[in-house]
């Protein structure tokens, strides 16, 4: 019972601490929240302040996007409008321009109409004055004696006369050109009929009969060694094939050709062939070769009247006949114009030998272009000047192409006859003369390398031969030049299928037993 007191005094006790506690903080918490309430209060009116500018800012923001897009659509149309207006306008100005021009036109037009329309009348009445003048006149002759009527009318046709002796002059200088022309073509006819050539056909090949085929195998030698020196010393192409009896021998260019041909003759009369033996022939027949062009000029100049040229220039026309041009024999070709002047030049009473002098030596040049640089006509002139030809024959030499206007009647008439014996039937042809350009293109330009000894092309140009200077090519150099020359040929030249480039390099030791 005792406890229950002491519990229940201690449970009142402790409500009324409780309960004083509750008050103590009840009043602590009436005091402070007066103060919280005012500062709640201006914390949230200035956070409605806050929250009022914000939504108003971003209304703001939101009605200035929609006028902007509004404003912007608004300008899109306005620029729509501008650009209508501004074709409209485009437009209307090219109307205006169109209607202008046609106004333009027609005043035009209506000016000329009005000009002819002047003219015409102007005319109209200058007709009535002269017909008025002609009454006049005819009044006037009716009323005169005869002796006056007669000089009055003299008169009159002494000045017809003046307007019609125009006419007359330019009817007589066409008839008397015609008839010029016309003897013209007798003087050529008549040249023509009195000098009848032979036509011309060169070759390339030669064939050179052999007693029997084991001649072949000695031609060729110990693995080819004397077919190959022989090859290189003429810059001939021996052909040794299934043909019985037959070695054939190819060359664009004539001289080497000849060479080669008797130079192989030799060797096989001979019978001895060996390298050293092959050098001494081929030596030998060179030196045959040019006292043979020597004789050949001689006898061409013989033949076509020509006395006293130089031995130069003898030797030089001589080296023509191992020329073609278009296939034609250039020393026949001279020799046939040279005739062709001469008779020309008589017929016009000029001097014969003088012609015949211009036309024999008018493509002596061909001798020397590949020695010198320029065109045929001016190595020519250029030949004849220093061994002292007069000028006529130099005047001659270098214009009958044209290049120069001609100064003399010799060279008008070299260069008709030129004409006349290249255009003959049967002549030239023109396949052979683009061949034999072709081969010494090929030529000059593998000249051109440094380190090349000789070189010759052979096979129809199909293979050029390259000899190259062993002091100054060595193996390695040897293959690199081959590529070289194969490159620069596909560079530079024009040819049908492929051409095959050979690089020789030969070292000789040589010594003496004495």
């Amino acid at each position: 019972m005792g406890s229950e007191v002491i519990a229940g005094g201690v449970a009142l006790v402790a409500g009324l601490l409780i309960g004083f506690a509750f008050e103590r903080v009840r009043l602590g918490a009436g005091y402070r929240s007066k103060q919280q309430i005012i500062e709640d209060a201006e914390r949230e009116a200035n956070s409605l302040k806050k929250d009022a500018e914000i939504e108003a800012k971003a209304e703001l923001l939101k009605r200035r996007e929609e006028l902007e897009r509004e404003l912007s659509g608004s300008r899109q149309e306005i620029r729509d409008l501008e650009r209508k207006l501004d074709k409209r306008e485009s437009t209307l100005e090219d109307l205006q321009e169109n209607v202008d021009k046609r106004e333009r036109m027609v005043e035009s037009l209506q000016n000329r109409l009005t000009e002819r329309l002047k003219n015409a009348e102007r005319k109209e009445a200058e007709l009535g004055k002269i017909l008025k003048q002609e009454q006049e006149e005819l009044y006037k002759i009716s009323g005169l004696k005869q002796d006056q009527a007669t000089e009055r009318l003299l008169e009159r046709l002494r000045h017809e006369l003046r307007n019609e002796s125009g006419d007359v002059i330019l009817k007589h200088e066409a008839e008397l050109k015609e008839q010029c022309e016309t003897k013209a073509r007798e003087i050529i006819g008549m040249a023509v009929q009195r000098y009848a050539s032979a036509h011309t056909s060169e070759t390339t090949v030669a064939s050179i009969d052999i007693p029997n085929d084991e001649m072949k195998g000695r031609i060729i030698g110990r693995e080819g060694r004397n077919i190959r020196t022989f090859e290189k010393l003429t810059g001939v192409d021996v052909i040794v094939d299934d043909t019985p009896g037959v070695v054939i021998i190819s060359s664009f260019d004539n001289v080497r050709r000849e060479v080669g041909k008797l130079a192989l003759q030799k060797l096989i009369q001979d019978g001895r062939i060996h390298p050293t033996r092959i050098e001494e022939i081929v030596s030998e027949t060179q030196k045959e070769i040019d006292d043979r062009i020597l004789k050949l000029g001689r006898e061409a100049a013989q033949e076509a009247g020509v006395q006293g040229l130089h031995e130069k220039l003898i030797q030089l026309m001589g080296r023509l006949n191992f020329r073609v041009s278009y296939s034609q024999n250039v020393l026949r070709h001279s020799i046939e114009v040279a005739h062709l002047t001469g008779m020309m030049a008589e017929q016009l009473g000029l001097d014969g030998n003088l012609a015949r002098r211009c036309g024999f030596t008018h493509d002596i040049g061909k001798a020397a272009d590949h020695e010198m640089e320029g065109g045929h006509p001016a190595i020519g002139a250029d030949l004849l000047k220093r061994y002292g030809e007069n000028e006529e024959v130099v005047h001659s030499a270098a214009g009958h192409h044209d290049d120069i206007r001609p100064a003399y009647i010799y060279t008008v008439l070299v260069a008709a006859a030129d004409a006349i014996s290249a255009a003959r039937p049967g002549a030239r042809r023109e396949t052979l003369e683009k061949y034999v350009k072709r081969l010494e293109e090929l030529e000059g330009l593998v000249c051109g390398f440094p380190g090349v000894d000789q070189c010759y092309a052979v096979q129809a140009g199909r293979e050029v031969r390259v000899v190259v200077d062993p002091r100054e090519v060595n193996d390695r150099q040897s293959a690199s030049l081959a590529r070289d020359i194969a490159k620069a040929i596909e560079e530079t030249l024009t040819y049908p299928g492929e051409v095959k480039v050979a690089v020789l390099r030969e070292t000789r030791s040589i010594d003496y037993a004495r």
